[in-house]
């Protein structure tokens, strides 16, 4: 191949890759941790810091982990659908409150309705980082077995919920 050619390849493969990138969906990004364990955890509760919360609490039985923070907007919006899923009554639904203040988080919970049975401190991300937490909000369906079974990145909307988390919950639960 003719050298001056080389770079002219380069930019039209460059290009190729781009163009192929800018059509991805950026809210689906596999997760490694699907059909994975959940990563363990013991954090202290939202609203009794003196206890702690840890996955093995959670053994047997089918969850689902919102992560979730007062300062982020997109929590705010997906807020009304996750308060319809908890009032479903399913699953237990676990709040990861993520790198915030716990007065600011129980503020917020006040203001706007506790969806959770109780949500959990993760106030320096590292948990957040074990189950490879992008931003937030994001949720995670765990089944009975411990595995993750599904992850879902920004806020859970009411179609969502129903053609995508509902159906994996009733699999789960049946």
């Amino acid at each position: 191949m003719n050298r001056s050619l080389l770079p002219l390849v380069i930019f039209v493969l460059m290009a190729g890759l781009l163009g192929y990138g800018l059509q991805l969906d950026p809210k689906i990004v596999p997760s490694p941790l699907i059909d994975k364990p959940a990563p363990a955890f013991s954090l202290p509760m939202l609203d009794e810091p003196s206890r702690q919360l840890s996955n093995t609490d959670l053994n047997g039985q089918v969850w689902i982990l919102n992560v979730w923070a007062s300062w982020c907007v997109s929590c705010r919006a997906e807020h009304e659908v996750i308060t319809a899923l908890a009032r479903k009554n399913l699953v237990t639904l676990v709040g990861l409150n993520y790198k915030d203040e716990p007065a600011d988080a129980t503020r917020w919970l006040k203001q706007f309705g506790n969806p959770y049975a109780t949500s959990i401190i993760d106030r320096d991300g590292r948990v957040g980082i074990d189950w490879g937490v992008y931003g937030v909000p994001e949720t995670f369906v765990i089944g009975a077995d411990g595995m993750i079974k599904y992850k879902h990145i920004g806020p859970v909307t009411h179609d969502s919920l129903e053609q995508t988390i509902m159906p994996i919950l009733r699999e789960l639960l049946s």
